[in-house]
Parts: structure tokens; C-alpha cells; sequence
């Protein structure tokens, strides 16, 4: 991939980089930024750093916005040619620009970020310099929140992969010079990946190559500017879904032979302050809606896909109302294998499959709210944990399915 640059202060080599990813951000990134900023200056004035904008071609000011931050931390702006864009193109510019400064740890930040401390560029750098290759932040998230990483990303990875990394597509991670050249040299890379796939396959190779893998407690939960939650969910579905996916066919022999999971070290956490999230809402009949109308309308596409056992459960599900809603892990967990298993065998357009999965998730996240309704953080980390055991149990349902 090409990118253009500007270097107005010549940085030719850089021990720690950060890196902001950004469209069209220029009401936003000055904060994460300056954050940035105090936290290279604060924690390594000792050592060369740089920060980078790794845009997509911006045409509403971003590039002068960042540059115009004043900061004592050299700045470098690239970005993608005109009509490229995706969150994953930036990063690979930015893996391309890491590896030519020689950087020895590569630390990301999202660009509408609003709770950015400078402690987070520490608490997501320190164990790279500790021989740790990649760092995945640990936020205080709403229960609410999160959806996809709650009930398909995180049990789905870890069942795989054999490791309990929380967020795998937590957005603002750290990572080692060595591990970019690693990305740099993967040998998948999609559409999806370029695009909001990025997240989850830098934790996937993280965990394939063995990698060392630590989490790190962020303190302040993660705000970002105000999205609309559907559209959001629609637009990032399909690129970390069919990612996932991607690298279930890419690394088969990998997780084929990983039985159960263990746990991932936290660093950070105890340090600084911790603040609660603010609330997050949810339209309990809006999601019911949602998961009934999808499934009547598309019913024959489910039952091509979802084994003949599973589908008999999952009109069992449909026929409970909103009041009593509930969908069991195990089931959520077996009819994901069996969209896994059918998106590897192309028994349909792989679009249209992980798309039919939209009404599912409702589902599902219907499930969630209504069983975790009157429980406290504590209580729905042990929910979520529970369910994450029942991926694994499920793991040889599709092991059997995926290799017969």
C-alpha cells in the first residue's frame, strides 16, 4: 500500500510510536492527541517517540487539525490515496511507517476518543518495554455495551484460540516492533480486515503466533463520540464477523487442537482512578422486533444453515415473550458453529450469510439484557463468564462438524 506523508520535522527514527486512525475527525482528534502528547512527555522523555496521524484522505480538515495541535512530540501525518479508506488501511501504513522509523513499540488510539488519559499511553507501552509483544486494553465498559464483543467476539476467540483476552477488538492497543512485522507479513489480508476487521485480526495473530499476550486496565471507561448503535453495529458486523471467520479457515490446524482456555495477565490495574461508564439504553421490544421479523423473513436461509437439532431449540426461543425472553449460551453458541461451519463450506454468499446473523445477535443481546437486568458488574463479568464456558464445551460440536 502507497501512502502520502508529511514530516515537517524530519523524524527519520522513533522508539515509541503513537498512532491515531481517523476520517474525518477533525472536531475530535486534538484531544486524543494532546492526551498523547502528555503521556510521551510525562512517561518517556527519555526515549525518541513520534505521533501519527494515519488518515483516509480526510476532506473535512483532519490533517490541519492535527498539525495545528501544538505539542512538544513531533508530529507525522500520512494517509491512504484518495478512495482508499477502513480503520485497518490506516494501521497497515502505520505497521509500513513503525517498522521504517525502527520503532520498538507501536501504541494505538482512536481518533474520537473523549476519556483518553496520558496514563493510557503507559499503561498500554510499559509491558512492551517489559517483553511483552502485544497489549489489549481492559476498559469499564456498561454492561449494555459492547454487544458484539460480549456475546459473539470475545467467548468466540477464546474458545479458539485457547486465551482470555477480554476486548479483542478493543480499538486503542500496544504492540512490539517485532509483532508489526509480523502483521506486515501475514499472509490474509481482506477487504474486511481494511476496513473495522483490523481489531479482532491483530489479536488473532497475536494469540496464532504465540505471541505474548498481556491486558492492561485502562482506569476511565471508553467514550467516544455519540453513534447510532444500529447503524454502527450493521457497518462493523459483517467486516469482524466474516474476519473471524476468515482466520477460523486460515488457522483450522491451530485451533484445532486447543481444549479449553486460560487465563491473560492485567497490567495496570489498582493504578489511578476508576469511573463508572455512563448508561447505556436499550429498547427491550425494539431488539424483540428485530430478532422476530428477521428470523420469520428469512426462515429458510436458518434452516439451511442451523442443524436440524438446533433449529428445533431456536422455535422454541421464538415463541417466548419479551417479559421472559431468554436465549440458552449453549445453543447461541452451537448455531454460531453452524454459521461458521457454512460460511466455510460456501453453502451460500458469504454476505448474505453473516448479514442473517444481524437478527440473531438482537436476539441474543435480548437474552442478555433481560437476564442480566438486576445484576451489578461483578454479576455480569460471572454471566459473561459462564457463557464463555459454554463455547468451549460446544468447541467439539464443531470440531466434529468442521473436520468430518
Amino acid at each position: 500500500m502507497k501512502y502520502v506523508e508529511e514530516n515537517p520535522d524530519g523524524v527519520s527514527k522513533a522508539d515509541i510510536v503513537v498512532g491515531i486512525p481517523s476520517l474525518n475527525e477533525a472536531p475530535s482528534i486534538s484531544f486524543p492527541t494532546e492526551q498523547a502528547d502528555k503521556g510521551l512527555i510525562k512517561y518517556y522523555r527519555n526515549h525518541s517517540v513520534v505521533i501519527i496521524n494515519c488518515d483516509n484522505d480526510s476532506t473535512d480538515g483532519t490533517r490541519e487539525a492535527f498539525l495545528g495541535v501544538k505539542t512538544q512530540t513531533p508530529k507525522i501525518y500520512i494517509s491512504t490515496e484518495p478512495g482508499v479508506s477502513g480503520k485497518g488501511n490506516n494501521l497497515r501504513n502505520l505497521f509500513l511507517k513503525a517498522v521504517e522509523l525502527e520503532a520498538k513499540a507501536i501504541i494505538v488510539a482512536d481518533a474520537d476518543l473523549r476519556s483518553m488519559t496520558p496514563l493510557w499511553i503507559r499503561n498500554l507501552c510499559e509491558p512492551i518495554f517489559d517483553n511483552y509483544d502485544f497489549v489489549a486494553p481492559l476498559y469499564i465498559r456498561h454492561k449494555y455495551d459492547v454487544t458484539v464483543t460480549n456475546n459473539i467476539a470475545y467467548p468466540l476467540t477464546r474458545s479458539l484460540y485457547g486465551r482470555r483476552v477480554r476486548q479483542p477488538i478493543g480499538g486503542d492497543v500496544g504492540f512490539s516492533g517485532n509483532l508489526a512485522k509480523q502483521f506486515l507479513e501475514s499472509e490474509f489480508w481482506s477487504d474486511k480486515v481494511g476496513a473495522f476487521g483490523i481489531d479482532v485480526w491483530m489479536t488473532t495473530i497475536a494469540l496464532r503466533s504465540r505471541s505474548s499476550v498481556i491486558q492492561s486496565f485502562m482506569g476511565k471507561p471508553k467514550i467516544h463520540k455519540v453513534r447510532d448503535l444500529d447503524s454502527h453495529l450493521e457497518m462493523m458486523f459483517e467486516d469482524v464477523i466474516s474476519t473471524v471467520f476468515d482466520l477460523m479457515i486460515q488457522y483450522e490446524s491451530f485451533w484445532r487442537e486447543v481444549k479449553w482456555s486460560r487465563p491473560t495477565a492485567v497490567f495496570g490495574f489498582g493504578l489511578g482512578d476508576v469511573e463508572m461508564p455512563p448508561p447505556v439504553e436499550m429498547d427491550t421490544h425494539g431488539l424483540w422486533e428485530k430478532f422476530i421479523s428477521g428470523m420469520r423473513s428469512d426462515w429458510n436461509l436458518y434452516s439451511s444453515v442451523i442443524s436440524n437439532e438446533n433449529l428445533n431449540k431456536l422455535e422454541e426461543v421464538l415463541d417466548l415473550p419479551v417479559g421472559g425472553f431468554e436465549f440458552p449460551a449453549g445453543l447461541w453458541a452451537k448455531i454460531i458453529y453452524d454459521f461458521a461451519i457454512s460460511y466455510r463450506n460456501r453453502s451460500m454468499d458469504r454476505h448474505e450469510l453473516v448479514r442473517a446473523m444481524i437478527p440473531l445477535h438482537y436476539g441474543k443481546t435480548l437474552s442478555f439484557v433481560t437476564e442480566t437486568h438486576a445484576m451489578n458488574n461483578q454479576q455480569v463479568e460471572e454471566f459473561i463468564e459462564d457463557q464463555c464456558v459454554q463455547f468451549e464445551k460446544a468447541k467439539s460440536y464443531l470440531v466434529e462438524k468442521w473436520f468430518a
